[in-house]
């Protein structure tokens, strides 16, 4: 009877033990009490402490990793504050854009623009910037004008009865369209027109008007000579003092295709993808007559 207890005893590794025995008489293995008489062996102990202090130390290393990602989420932020700041005096420190100031009404003021390629064309977006107090009278305005020598090839007036109109290939049917008038502040004019289908519209700060059906199966003729300014009725002369433009003209671009409706809104709203392949405002060369050549290099970013 003793020896069955005595193996039952030396089998299980934790014993309840009436006396405060501290040895295993068998293995000879030391072994420590607890309360209420139970012994544990070295490597339960191990184990109790890993049970018992484990939740506690990974709730602390969860904490500790917690405080750190605060102290880098707020570096960070610090750091992107700091650059955003920094990228805000740089523009302070800039000049605006490269613009065209025309400060009053001659004949003989107007800047060229040199394109890229030549502008034979079966479609077209051409934008650029006015702003203008020309336009609450009733005056026409010329804002873009493409001469040939045999034609006003392309032009974009703002006509005396507050219309805006596209005309290609010298016709006197244009095709006109009631917007949002210009004014003494920039307002980014947009218009677009496609030969195979004819379709034509204007875009007004990223908002595009009624599609028109014009000029379906025309084609823009190359060789001609592009200026802001004034109306030329021949090359590049015979102008009007009564058309010209009065204010100021930047970021004009041209694309030999036509820009989405979201292409166009996002150039309106600062984006330029892809830049114009006709003309691109950042590159494009001018040869300026009659303005003040000191103002257009005073006025870049």
């Amino acid at each position: 009877m003793m020896d069955n207890q005595t193996d039952s005893n030396d089998s299980c590794e934790f014993c309840l033990r009436k006396s405060g025995n501290r040895g295993n008489t068998k293995t000879g293995n030391p072994v420590s009490s607890l309360d209420a008489g139970v012994t544990v062996s070295p490597s339960r102990w191990k184990q109790l402490l890993l049970v018992v202090l484990g939740p506690s130390l990974l709730c602390s290393l969860c904490v500790l990793v917690a405080i750190g990602g605060l102290y880098f989420r707020d570096s960070n932020r610090c750091g992107l504050v700091e650059t955003q700041l920094n990228n805000q005096l740089n523009s302070i420190t800039q000049p605006v854009r490269r613009t065209l100031v025309f400060t009053e009404e001659t004949d003989n003021s107007y800047v060229e623009l040199l394109p890229q390629k030549n502008l034979s064309m079966q479609a077209f977006t051409l934008c650029m910037r006015l702003a203008t107090e020309l336009a609450s009278d009733e005056r026409e305005i010329i804002l873009f004008a493409y001469r040939t020598v045999d034609f006003d090839e392309l032009n974009v007036w703002r006509e005396a009865n507050s219309t805006y109109i596209l005309y290609l290939q010298g016709s006197i049917d244009g095709v006109s369209f009631h917007l949002p008038e210009l004014n003494t502040f920039q307002t980014n004019l947009c218009v677009t027109w496609e030969s195979k289908s004819g379709l034509t519209a204007f875009h007004v700060d990223g908002k595009r008007s009624v599609r028109k059906m014009y000029k379906q199966g025309n084609i823009v003729q190359p060789g001609g000579r592009v200026i802001l300014g004034q109306d030329p009725d021949s090359l590049l002369g015979s102008f009007d003092i009564n058309q010209c433009f009065v204010g100021e003209i930047r970021d004009v671009n041209m694309w030999d295709y036509v820009l989405s409706d979201s292409m166009i809104g996002a150039l309106h709203g600062g984006k330029l993808f892809p830049k114009g392949n006709i003309f691109d405002w950042d590159t494009v060369k001018l040869q300026v007559n009659g303005i003040d050549k000191e103002i257009i290099k005073t006025l870049w970013d």
